[in-house]
């Protein structure tokens, strides 16, 4: 057993932040036609969630039921959450952009009883599927007023109170699914020990965090990382989140919110550099000089300060350049921001090391689902670039090398600590099989420690293969790198037991509009232009120039295959995290990958 910090429920992070911050703005909404910020206060939040425990109660919820949501981060979300654990019942969330038979199946397995849904829309798709969803008792309609709305069952809980029971350790919080790369998605089971105990550990890496902190939620609540580091982390704190728009409002709602931390995926951040230099080589002149003089006088600062030297003159370049130039990009991310928090894949440490000397520090971390999330965290009191952080306090990591080929340096990651789920729901065997024996969990990734702690993630040990001259093969690894290439949207791997990699590429149509533009290339429609061997010609040498030296010649791909059709949700070749679905992709391009390989 694992001595858990209190408070060791979820229900306790709003309670205490509502009786020790009642006053303190909790959630900031966009109004959509003055496109400004309004700001909730924790006590009305409060407010809201004791009406709705008492509707839920009256229509006859109780300890371990399961209480669903289809929304995007909004109050609502919250809500509903605090609401269900107040009864000690489970919290199941979906995403609002999601296929309709991943809805049926989820509502299906978990057999939620009471669904929150937030239009109509989706309301028409679940209709559908009404028969065949036998625990389904009621849904409530968010954006609503009528007889089935969350309003009028906040309504009943006004007249019907109740009070809060509070969780234990060990009841389940949130029954939450995994994005089912390779089949159908699995429900992983986080009780509410799980869950404070890796809040607990990940916010004693920011010591200098209170409740004066804001974080502008980026990512979909429905995806762990962001509810337990933005939602449940900074209502613990009595914290202020302010929620995004959309993915294109991004860079308006940062400058609007004013936050003091971001957590993202590292392509936001590979996106914003990108920009800043497409901007720079288009304005030119002594705004461009300046921005390469303070990141090659940042660069310089930064090696000398770890060799223990300064350098005036480098000191004085970087301040001019920091006045003129850093100053104003800094401002545009609202002139507060300390730091971020980046998961999914290891930010490229070029990238990482612009941020560093731009003053916004961001920090890798690692983890997955079933560990609630977090395993390794880089953050102010240590990091280390390139890696994803120290194992957190509480945590244990073993690397199992009996998994990879002999001699090799790394192993499979495999996780112990009170932040390890309590199974997968419904699947016994794939609970065993993804556990070991003395209950850690088998991440599926490899990776190494280094002397100082520090974890490096190395590859996806399903997802690797070999060449037919029996090289291994970590497709990942070259893809992120691949991302950073301007014009490539999405890139994929693949090679396993033929002679040699191939690439299938995806490209952004605006940039290549763009560079059509500049480069006078004709063509009537932007689908054109990935035909054109000039493109092509330009992208497979910036591709080879962006492997070349960090790579193996074995490893860089020989032929690419430029698809037409992007990878999407829609589609299913993504997940709603943006993870490739490998097998659906291959299954989708088998005709033309055999062609390119017979030529």
């Amino acid at each position: 057993m694992y001595d858990l910090p209190k408070p060791d429920n979820l229900l306790e992070f709003l309670e205490n932040s509502i009786a020790n911050h009642p006053d303190n703005p909790l959630f900031g909404v966009k109004d959509t036609k003055t496109k400004e910020y309004e700001w909730i206060p924790y006590k009305e939040i409060g407010r809201r969630v004791d009406n709705l425990r008492g509707g839920l109660a009256k229509i006859g919820i109780k300890k371990g039921d399961a209480v669903g949501i289809i929304a995007n981060n909004r109050p609502e979300f919250a809500i509903c959450a605090f609401a269900a654990y107040g009864l000690v019942a489970r919290f199941v969330p979906m995403y609002e952009q999601e296929l309709p038979h991943i809805w049926k199946y989820i509502i299906k397995d978990s057999s939620i009883k009471v669904l929150f849904i937030s239009n109509h829309a989706i309301y028409e798709q679940i209709k559908k599927y009404k028969k065949d969803l036998t625990s389904l008792k009621q849904i409530y309609v968010i954006d609503d007023t009528g007889e089935n709305s969350m309003a009028v069952l906040e309504k009943i809980g006004t007249e019907n109170p109740t009070p809060s029971i509070r969780p234990s350790a060990d009841d389940i919080a949130v029954l939450i699914y995994t994005s089912g790369t390779t089949g159908d998605p699995k429900g992983v089971l986080l009780s509410h020990g799980n869950l404070t105990s890796n809040s607990h550990t990940a916010l004693s890496n920011f010591p200098g965090f209170s409740d004066k902190e804001c974080v502008l939620a980026i990512l979909p609540w429905a995806h762990l990382l962001g509810q337990l580091a933005d939602l449940y982390n900074f209502i613990k704190l009595g914290a202020s989140i302010g929620l995004v728009e959309n993915v294109t409002t991004i860079s308006e709602d940062i400058e609007k919110v004013k936050p003091t931390f971001l957590i993202a995926v590292p392509r936001i951040f590979n996106r914003i550099y990108d920009g800043l230099w497409t901007k720079m080589n288009e304005t030119g002149g002594l705004a461009r000089m300046l921005f390469v003089m303070g990141i090659e006088s940042g660069k310089k600062r930064r090696e000398l300060a770890e060799k223990g030297k300064t350098s005036v003159i480098t000191y004085l370049k970087f301040k001019i350049a920091d006045k003129v130039v850093f100053s104003k990009i800094r401002k545009k991310f609202g002139g507060r921001l300390k730091g971020a928090l980046t998961a999914s894949a290891a930010m490229n440490p070029d990238i990482a090391k612009f941020f560093i000397d731009l003053g916004i520090p961001t920090y890798d971390c690692y983890g997955m689902t079933e560990t609630s999330p977090a395993i390794t965290v880089n953050s102010p009191s240590g990091w280390k670039l390139g890696s994803v952080g120290r194992v957190i306090d509480g945590v244990r990591v073993v690397i199992d090398k009996s998994v990879v080929e002999e001699g090799a340096v790394d192993g499979e990651i495999i996780c112990y600590g009170p932040n390890v789920m309590k199974g997968y729901h419904n699947k016994p065997d794939a609970t065993r099989d993804a556990m070991t024996q003395d209950g850690g969990m088998r991440t599926g990734d490899r990776g190494r420690l280094d002397k100082e702690g520090y974890l490096f993630i190395t590859g996806r040990i399903k997802e690797q293969y070999k060449l037919e001259n029996g090289k291994f093969v970590f497709p990942s690894a070259i893809e992120e790198e691949l991302k950073l290439v301007h014009y490539i949207e999405h890139a994929m791997i693949y090679g396993e037991n033929k002679p040699y990699n191939i690439c299938l590429i995806v490209l952004d149509s605006l940039l290549l509009e763009k560079y059509a533009e500049k480069h006078e290339i004709e063509h009537s429609n932007p689908a054109e232009l990935i035909h054109e061997k000039e493109i092509k010609d330009m992208i497979i040498a910036s591709i080879n120039a962006r492997l070349k030296g960090k790579f193996g010649g074995y490893e860089i791909p020989k032929k690419f295959l430029f698809l037409t059709e992007g990878f999407t949700m829609e589609n299913g070749m993504l997940t709603q995290t943006l993870k490739l679905k490998r097998r659906i992709v291959l299954q989708h391009y088998a005709k033309e990958i055999e062609e390119l390989y017979k030529n």
